[in-house]
């Protein structure tokens, strides 16, 4: 069985090597000592939710924490392309199931979507702590999956700064599918950008290629919005004969779009 993972902030693990001794604290160390209860010559990982892992062993767990002995480093190169869930909001926390299961299946990033049919509306208080539960959500859905990078979550966005940024990801290189129950193409026959470790090809400092992947609210996504996305350069496609849930779509989506990528190989 893997190790368990977890989490540091990102740069925290920058310089470490084999050899070193780290301390896991706070509510991390709590978890990990108090929680799983982890034992001496025990093996965890640390993560830094940027690519970087440091595997370690367990050495004591004291008040302060649980002290591990770095074995080894291994820095996790970035997948390419990035695959960016945009789940609509939903009710019932559907939206919210969505994201933990695309995260697990490897979802690099997700951007919530207020649809124009989405019941639940983020604004105000309640936008800052929705977001606040999906950040919480990725981040216990990352460590669950053992990942390395736990995905960013962006500021919400309405129908119309969705098509700026699906017209912007397509003239970087990018493809943007819209799953749609109408759609005659498959995902599976979709063009995507080639795959590559951490984009070598990209000039210095070149933004990431994404492919955003679209999943509506309970009412579907509208005319109006996905004459939008297809003028933005979008692609309406389906995931086969069966009609799925906000909270399966994405999920399902981008499994198989992982695998056409190799990243399952």
């Amino acid at each position: 069985m893997t190790a368990p993972v977890f989490l540091a902030e990102p740069g925290t693990l920058a310089g470490l090597s084999a050899g070193d001794a780290y301390l896991l604290d706070g509510a991390e160390g709590r978890h990990a000592g108090v929680v799983q209860r982890k034992a001496a010559g025990e093996r965890v990982d640390v993560v830094d939710c940027a690519g970087t892992r440091a595997i370690t062993e367990v050495e004591a767990v004291a008040p302060d924490g649980v002290h591990l002995r770095v074995r080894e480093v291994v820095v996790e190169p970035a997948p390419a392309p990035r695959l960016v869930l945009v789940q609509a909001l939903a009710k019932g926390d559907r939206d919210e199931l969505a994201i933990e299961a695309a995260t697990e299946v490897g979802a690099d990033a997700v951007l919530p979507w207020q649809a124009e049919r989405s019941i639940v509306v983020w604004r105000g208080d309640r936008a800052a702590k929705s977001r606040a539960r999906w950040l919480a959500t990725v981040r216990t859905a990352a460590k669950q999956a053992r990942r390395a990078f736990v995905p960013e979550v962006d500021l919400a966005v309405d129908s119309a700064a969705l098509a700026r940024r699906a017209r912007a990801v397509v003239e970087a290189g990018g493809a943007v599918l819209v799953l749609h129950e109408e759609a005659t193409a498959s995902l599976a026959e979709a063009p995507l950008p080639a795959p590559g470790p951490d984009g070598p090809d990209r000039p210095d400092g070149a933004a990431p290629v994404d492919v955003l992947v679209v999943v509506g609210p309970e009412g579907g996504i509208s005319a109006r919005e996905v004459d939008a996305l297809v003028e933005a350069g979008g692609v309406t496609v389906r995931l086969g004969p069966h009609v799925l849930r906000t909270s399966t779509a994405g999920p399902v989506a981008l499994a198989l779009l992982a695998q056409r990528l190799g990243r399952w190989a």
